[in-house]
């Protein structure tokens, strides 16, 4: 397979499930398996096209993230840097415990039985917390979610450090535990996704560095072209599936995936 095949293969798996609750990191280990660039390039590689993931969060929900504009009211401006605010709150624990532990996750988690048992074990936490339904949600839009709830959903998103887990699924699992409705928890998840993948991504850059071949630059550009249209199509789909259904399926989705990962390399150990 040419590498500019193997850059839209992967850039289509990134932007399918960046934002999903199916963990991102996870299913490009797994690919990665099948799928991959050499351990050097794949590192960096892997990093640039989840920023491709996150243009696309700022492409889709430009109306409520940027507060310029001379055409936007008041409110609206005050909502932007509200959530700008609160997704600089909850990144705070991150960017503490990111660097604590992130060289020793990397080294010491980064692999299939870590990525199946958190798939699996997620996804049940996933259908368990989205049981208890939304009737009872306290917090119906972003702007009531409150400085200590954001904190905390920011604590939560830390899980996701573990490969498997899924970002995504931490924050949503964490804001809706915490009494955000289903929507809430997703919006706020993407909102936060920003800053944390932006800081995440640069502080990995800063380790792996800048310089590329030119054919690496081209498997880069594919890769982030390709991840970008993709997570703008899957939010799109994302937003106007969870205004009406509930998580449930993805947690399906996570825990049978995990048990069929495993399954295949107990059988090729064994083979």
């Amino acid at each position: 397979m040419s590498d500019l095949l193997k850059a839209a293969v992967l850039g289509l798996v990134e932007g399918l499930t960046e934002f999903l609750p199916v963990s991102s990191t996870g299913h490009l280990i797994i690919v990665n398996d099948f799928v991959g660039f050499g351990r050097g390039f794949a590192g960096s590689f892997n990093i640039i096209i989840q920023l491709g993931a996150i243009l696309a969060v700022a492409v889709y929900f430009r109306r409520r993230l940027f507060p310029f504009g001379m055409d936007k009211p008041p409110a609206e401006r005050n909502a932007a840097w509200d959530v700008w605010k609160k997704a600089a709150l909850a990144l705070l624990p991150a960017l503490v415990i990111g660097p604590l532990f992130g060289k020793y996750i990397i080294e010491k988690l980064f692999n299939h039985i870590v990525v199946s048992v958190a798939l699996i074990i997620g996804g049940f936490v996933l259908v368990a917390v989205d049981r208890r339904g939304n009737g009872g949600s306290r917090m119906r839009s972003v702007g009531e979610l409150g400085f200590k709830t954001v904190f905390l959903i920011g604590l939560a998103q830390c899980a996701a450090m573990v490969p498997g887990v899924s970002r995504s699924a931490a924050t949503i699992i964490g804001a809706m535990a915490l009494g955000s409705s289903r929507v809430v928890a997703a919006e706020f998840s993407f909102f936060l996704a920003i800053p944390t993948i932006t800081a995440a991504s640069a502080y990995a850059l800063m380790r792996h560095g800048f310089v590329f071949s030119g054919p690496e630059l081209a498997s880069l550009a594919v890769g982030f072209c390709v991840s970008f249209a993709v997570a703008l199509v899957v939010i799109a789909a994302f937003m106007r599936y969870i205004g009406s259904r509930n998580l449930r399926p993805f947690g399906y989705y996570r825990i049978a995936l995990g048990v069929a990962v495993l399954a295949y390399w107990h059988l090729k150990a064994g083979g």
